[in-house]
């Protein structure tokens, strides 16, 4: 059986949104769960940059323009957070494409908006590129 990547950092995360989710509850506005989770990180010792500027590369050179990633965990896992309804196919494309544009392989699209936490793990290889 084939393990995920970087499965023990992405648990760890998931955790730490699970209970902002279960002490704040859904309706926030997603700048309340940004706040909460840099506690919550903090009391898990998870390592976290938040509103990193990600360069975007095109043909292996970087653009003059930039994407900010929500969070970055443990220097490889992206997150990005919503406060939204429900999670919609144009979220889910930013996450990857921030992943494509950058060398980060991991990350999560997070949306606290609902009444159950919501979230979408996504891998990016260069391999799978090849």
């Amino acid at each position: 059986m084939s393990k995920l990547l970087f499965e023990e950092e992405t648990f760890k995360v998931i955790g730490a949104c699970i209970n902002v989710h279960k002490k704040l509850g859904f309706g926030f506005k997603a700048s309340t769960y940004h706040q909460a989770l840099e506690k919550e990180f903090l009391n898990a010792n998870i390592p976290f940059k938040k509103q990193k500027k990600l360069p975007i590369f095109y043909d292996g050179e970087p653009l003059d323009t930039f994407f900010i990633a929500d969070f970055v965990c443990y220097d490889r896992v992206l997150l990005e957070i919503k406060s939204v309804p429900t999670i919609l196919e144009q979220m889910k494309q930013q996450v990857i494409n921030y992943l494509k544009s950058s060398n980060i392989e991991v990350g999560m699209l997070i949306n606290f908006g609902e009444q159950s936490l919501k979230w979408k793990r996504f891998v990016h290889t260069l391999s799978i590129e090849k």
